[in-house]
């Protein structure tokens, strides 16, 4: 049982945050710089994109938080610190500064940046801007921490839900963006979970790598795997619950919840990719393992012609069921149905992968909707995956064709 409630990341104890426009984007009314602060210790886990050009920025948090502990994050937005000659002494300088504003160690902090790749970045927005950013931290901070995070997304993204563990009243938070440049492999551009639940730093990490398979690696927008990807969860236990170092029921309710909060990023990312006027979520019923079951969901919404057929609002069921052909895994497409479903109610188009006899101006009314669901039946086992993506417009080149500008 969970209860949505305010404040995002700093819904949970002990959390401070702070977002400021700091100089890196020529738009001074954008937030450029994110910076959140526990009061105390936290158990870390973090996954990171598999993409082999990486930012600089990651293998920074790599190293400071590899004793699973941090205490702090520091975010900025308008440049990646990827492919910059000096980015990992740049990124090195920014936690210094941060610890000298802080009184914190370098060590303490995750870092990481999102923005444009391969531009040099200079220090000093960051001279200036984190001593601001302490000044400002609040917890009521969260929603501009997540405001200052965004690059082309179109709203801040953040959430938080309070729950019981142990009897005992626990919260967890998220902010997260990622609008274009979707594709994510091990972690979702950047996402970061703060909570006050107690829990021991190998639990955690177990925790967050077998979500980020179910959720985070399960959205697509326009199958570009990010080089910044990142999503860190820090766990300061100001709750009081009973400590969790062990795979028992209280663990239990925590992954629960943290797939709550990851289903919801998901979606948010997905709804919100660039360009997009639709969140098409994908549900697989019945495959015959949980490996099948994902890569068929993640199939579906990342075929372009699939996507652009949601866009024009064309039940071209075919084009799905082409995509679950070329999906990896051994499984049989002889007895899947598929199912197009909104608010304005479901058709089935195949079945049996078939044709299935149906109205297309029925269809096309079911697609007009802002959110699509599709439905498939594979009829061949008891597993089940979601995945999330958004449609394919003419927003989406013109976004991309000027991103620098």
């Amino acid at each position: 049982m969970s209860v949505k409630i305010l404040g995002g990341i700093t819904a949970p104890k002990g959390f401070k945050a702070s977002g400021v426009h700091c100089g890196i984007r020529k738009n001074k009314n954008k937030l450029d710089l994110a910076l959140l602060v526990s009061d105390v210790p936290c158990a870390t886990a973090a996954v990171y994109t598999q993409n082999k050009v990486q930012g600089a920025p990651i293998l920074v948090t790599k190293t400071h938080i590899a004793d699973g502990y941090s205490q702090a994050m520091l975010c900025n937005s308008g440049n990646a610190n990827t492919c910059n000659p000096n980015g990992v002494e740049l990124a090195k300088t920014c936690c210094e500064l941060a610890a000298q504003a802080t009184g914190l160690k370098p060590n303490d902090f995750v870092i990481a940046s999102t923005g444009v790749i391969g531009m040099p970045l200079p220090i000093e927005p960051f001279v200036t801007g984190i001593p601001l950013a302490v000044d400002m931290l609040s917890n009521k901070g969260g929603n501009f921490a997540a405001e200052a995070i965004m690059t082309t997304d179109t709203r801040r993204k953040d959430f938080a839900l309070e729950f019981k563990l142990g009897g005992v009243l626990c919260r967890m938070g998220v902010m997260t963006k990622g609008s274009g440049m979707i594709n994510p492999n091990m972690a979702t551009m950047l996402t970061f979970i703060t909570t006050d639940v107690a829990i021991s730093p190998q639990m955690l990490d177990q925790a967050l790598k077998a979500e980020v398979k179910e959720t985070l690696n399960q959205i697509c927008v326009d199958g570009d795997t990010s080089t910044n990807d990142m999503a860190v969860v820090m766990a300061n236990g100001l709750a009081g619950n009973p400590y969790i170092a062990e795979n028992n029921a209280d663990y239990a309710t925590f992954c629960t919840i943290l797939h709550k909060i990851c289903v919801w990023a998901s979606r948010e990312i997905a709804g919100d990719g660039e360009g997009a006027t639709k969140l098409l979520q994908c549900s697989v019923h019945h495959a015959p393992s949980k490996a099948v079951a994902l890569s068929v969901a993640k199939s579906i919404i990342s075929s372009d012609l699939f996507k652009s057929a949601m866009f024009g609002e064309d039940a071209n069921w075919g084009r799905a069921l082409c995509a679950i052909g070329y999906a990896e895994g051994d499984f049989s497409i002889k007895n899947v149905s598929l199912t197009l479903k909104s608010e304005k109610g479901e058709v089935l188009v195949c079945q049996n992968a078939m044709y299935h006899p149906y109205s297309e101006e029925f269809a096309s009314e079911i697609l007009s909707e802002r959110e699509i669901e599709i439905l498939v039946d594979m009829h061949d086992g008891d597993y089940y995956a979601q995945a999330w993506g958004c449609d394919l417009t003419y927003e989406y080149v013109k976004i991309n064709g000027d991103y620098r500008s």
